[in-house]
């Protein structure tokens, strides 16, 4: 099949910075946009879906694909491993599609070593307005304890302080608001 190769988005942003909200609401008002089922280690969330939300597998399962070089990125995040297909990305690329990854900075940088020039590829980095709005949004899901709050904060600076590998930072002090921002840099 010929025609014209979808293009790779890449949206960042530290735990509890909105990446998930934003991706969910960029699919549903873009119809040219699809997104790769990422591959995870940890139990779901409540309301999670395997195969649609994520891939839940055992840590065997995981490294094996590791092993195989399945995995176009991944990374161990607060003791849980998550990795992205590049056999369904490269799928959904050629087929015309930009596919939406939402990944950590860790995540950003396997892509940019493996995959620049493979493809088009347009990153964002979603900033909180600030750390305390952070920190307020991740009390707020309730999933995560005060300890695993405050290494979700240390890392979040971490990752902040490395924004500028991406193309364009958008500030998430309103999803709808950071939603259109994006919407405007991918037209």
């Amino acid at each position: 099949m010929g025609g014209k190769q979808g293009r790779l988005i890449i949206i960042s942003s530290p735990s509890g910075g909105g990446k998930t909200t934003i991706v969910e609401r960029l699919l549903a008002r873009n119809k040219n946009l699809t997104r790769s089922v990422s591959y995870t280690t940890r139990a779901p969330r409540p309301n999670e879906r395997n195969g649609a939300d994520y891939f839940f597998v055992s840590r065997e399962d995981f490294d094996g694909k590791l092993k195989s070089n399945f995995f176009l990125e991944h990374a161990t995040v607060f003791g849980e491993r998550y990795g992205t297909s590049e056999a369904l990305v490269m799928e959904k690329l050629n087929q015309g599609k930009d596919c939406i990854l939402a990944v950590d900075v860790q995540g950003m940088k396997q892509l940019l070593k493996r995959f620049g020039g493979k493809a088009a590829m347009v990153s964002i980095f979603v900033m909180p307005p600030s750390l305390e709005a952070l920190e307020s949004r991740l009390k707020k899901r309730s999933t995560e304890s005060e300890e695993e709050i405050k290494k979700r904060l240390a890392i979040a600076k971490q990752e902040i302080a490395e924004c500028s590998i991406y193309d364009h930072v958008v500030m998430n002090e309103e999803v709808e608001d950071a939603v259109r921002k994006i919407e405007e840099m991918l037209t």
